[in-house]
């Protein structure tokens, strides 16, 4: 059954989803605001350097040719390790993963910041883990090399 869910969410639609959670738990929870000092400065850092980070990732892979679609990793064309994939095996995800620590701190709302690692463990199981498995089966030990060599988020 959990089957079913894998790579069927692109993380674009998760990353909305999980704005608009976490909104909502920011007007569920309102008592739980909080003032942070420079935080709407922290919001603005933490969502610039996701962009970019995504945005590399983005890059990369238009560099060498291959899909950027994560609901069809089946065709991918290659394995993109320079750049940013030499520090981060998704640097997209890690881009979006940020953005969503921008927007928990720029609602200044602690139980909105729960959502963030139900996005990380979500990406792990339903997004990241399939793709791997279809990348390791396409690419082999190539993949696996790389896999060991580079951390999956940072």
């Amino acid at each position: 059954m959990l089957n079913k869910l894998e790579l069927k969410v692109p993380p674009l639609v998760l990353v909305a989803l999980c704005m608009l959670l976490m909104w909502g738990m920011s007007r569920l929870f309102a008592e739980f605001d909080w003032i942070i000092p420079g935080g709407a400065t922290l919001a603005g850092l933490l969502a610039v350097a996701g962009v970019i980070i995504a945005v590399a990732g983005v890059i990369n892979f238009r560099q060498a040719n291959t899909t950027v679609d994560p609901t069809a990793p089946g065709r991918t064309t290659a394995i993109v390790t320079s750049g940013i994939y030499r520090s981060s095996r998704n640097p997209m995800y890690l881009g979006f993963a940020l953005c969503l620590a921008a927007w928990a701190v720029w609602l200044r709302n602690p139980p909105a910041l729960l959502v963030l690692p139900c996005f990380v463990l979500y990406m792990n199981r339903f997004q990241i883990r399939p793709e791997e498995r279809l990348l390791s089966e396409k690419f082999g030990s190539e993949y696996t090399c790389y896999c060991q060599s580079v951390r999956r988020w940072l």
